[in-house]
Order: structure tokens, then sequence, then C-alpha cells
């Protein structure tokens, strides 16, 4: 994937509708619309639904050409178990499409199937804030609001989990079947004034004839408690596929349970070109456990 590590050095994001120093938050926490996982859990006894919607366009423009257009479904369910820093997840994509060759050597295909389905885990290694008591500036308003150093140390998570795939699914090499491993590496930084950070690096499909490389950065900035913005740059690669692609969307909280989102995906290149637009929501059930 050329210019891959130029390309993670830019300013990039994701979405978290709340700033949270601990696993549980008061309003749901997701992580839609980006593609990453933020590393904190939804908390014991949290029952968390994840789903989106969207349509995709690609376009080839060099030998075979084609199009591609069709729709697709994201989703994620998260638990909180047994600890804090514990949650069960399931996440998965469906896509639904035509691809249409410019040649007519080659008819025509109409496709669909999972682009994935995993169920995994992750789990808190380390919170920076756990037992930190944070002690206003009685002699300062400005050293309250003004940046910290102690925040560039980010909250760590490890994740993994199982993938499952069908024979002769469209969206993986010819070879990949039946069960393969995750793992990722999560950190996530909160900052003043509504900021934060997020990393994602995974390798997919580990023990399969396609193992993906895949690294997701964020940043995120809420105007207000409703309203969040964010941008997002995510680049895969493996001998099956590589690609930069890049979100920008925003979420609304419409209540401390649910929030909505939307967002547009694209790439700079034509081997295909990618095209996107995304909408989703975001639902909890909330029996919290605070004796965790």
């Amino acid at each position: 994937m050329k210019n891959t590590f130029s390309l993670v050095i830019t300013i990039v994001f994701c979405c978290q509708i709340s700033i949270t120093h601990a696993q549980y938050t008061d309003v749901i926490n997701s992580n839609r619309p980006g593609s990453s996982q933020s590393a904190f859990s939804v908390g014991t006894k949290v029952l968390q639904f994840e789903l989106g919607s969207y349509l995709v366009k690609e376009k080839r423009n060099v030998y075979p050409n084609y199009e591609v257009s069709g729709y697709g479904l994201d989703f994620a369910v998260h638990y909180g178990i047994w600890k804090e820093a514990l949650e069960l997840n399931i996440q998965g994509t469906y896509q639904n499409d035509t691809k249409s060759y410019s040649s007519g050597v080659i008819k025509d295909e109409t496709r669909a199937n999972f682009k994935n389905f995993n169920i995994g885990a992750k789990y808190l290694v380390y919170d920076p804030n756990k037992n930190k008591e944070d002690k206003p500036n009685l002699y300062s308003y400005h050293a309250n609001r003004g940046f910290k150093w102690s925040s560039l140390i980010p909250a760590v998570s490890v994740a993994g989990g199982l993938n499952f795939d069908s024979e002769d699914n469209p969206y993986t090499a010819t070879t990949v079947d039946g069960v393969s491993y995750r793992g990722v590496l999560i950190t996530q930084n909160n900052f003043a004034g509504g900021w934060v950070f997020v990393t994602n690096f995974m390798l997919d499909r580990i023990g399969s004839d396609q193992t993906d490389l895949n690294y997701t950065l964020t940043l995120t900035h809420s105007f207000n408690p409703k309203w969040v913005m964010f941008a997002e740059t995510q680049g895969i690669k493996s001998d099956f596929y590589a690609d930069n692609l890049f979100r920008f969307g925003a979420g609304y909280l419409l209540g401390k349970n649910l929030q909505l989102d939307t967002a547009l995906t694209f790439n700079t290149k034509d081997t295909p070109s990618v095209l996107n637009i995304s909408f989703g929501v975001s639902y909890r059930i909330d029996r919290h456990d605070t004796s965790n």
C-alpha cells in the first residue's frame, strides 16, 4: 500500500458521543459511525446494539474495468460481563451488490455475502485515569481548562476473536473458508475540550490465506452534549486487497441510551474508487452493575 505511513501521520478521527474516564458512562458510548473500537467497554450488564445501513459505489478505471453498486448492513452487539474492563461482542458486515463489467466479455455478477463476521472479546489492560484524583487548580481557571501532559498517556485495550467465512465468498480470497483469528491493539486518549483520539491496529483472518493488516486512526470532537463531529482514516493491506479509506460524519444523542449517526466514506485511488454513504443507530439496554 503506497504511502501508507505518510497517511498514518495525517490527522484523523472517529466517533464517541461522550468523553469517558471510566468504563461505564451515563450516556451511550457508541463506536459508530466509524470503524474503530473504543478502548473502553460498555460496562457490566449493559447490552448495546449498533446497526447501520450504507450505499456503496465503486468504479475501476483500469482493466478489468467494472462498477459496483449496492447496499450493505453493518452491525455490532456488545455486552459487559464479569468485570468493568471486559466486553463480549459480535460484529459483522453484510453486502449485496451488482458488479458490472464495461468490456462485456465477463458477465455481470450479482453478489451477496458477509464481508466479515466475528465473535470476540475486548479487555482494558491499562486505564491512566483509574484511581486518579484530578484536583482543580484553585489559583488558575485557565490551568484547569488547558492541556495536560498526562493526557498523552493512553488507555490500552486488547481484543481478539474468531472470524467465520463461508466458501466461495466474493469478498474474500478464493481459498478463504471456515474459521480464522483476529487480534487488535487499541489505544485511546481523552483530551481537554471534548477531543478523543483512538487508534486500532489489527491483524485479521490470521491462519487463513488472506491475513489482513488493518489500522484505523480516529479523533472526535464533541461541540456540546448532543453533537459530535468525526473524521477517520483506515488502511488495509493484504495480498487480496489494499486501500486507504477516509470517513467524515456526525453523531447526535437523541436520548441517553439512543444515538443517530451518518458518515461519508471515500478513497483517493481508482483501482477501484470507493464512495459509501451510511446512516446508523445505536441503542443500549442499561442495567449497569456498580458492584464491579
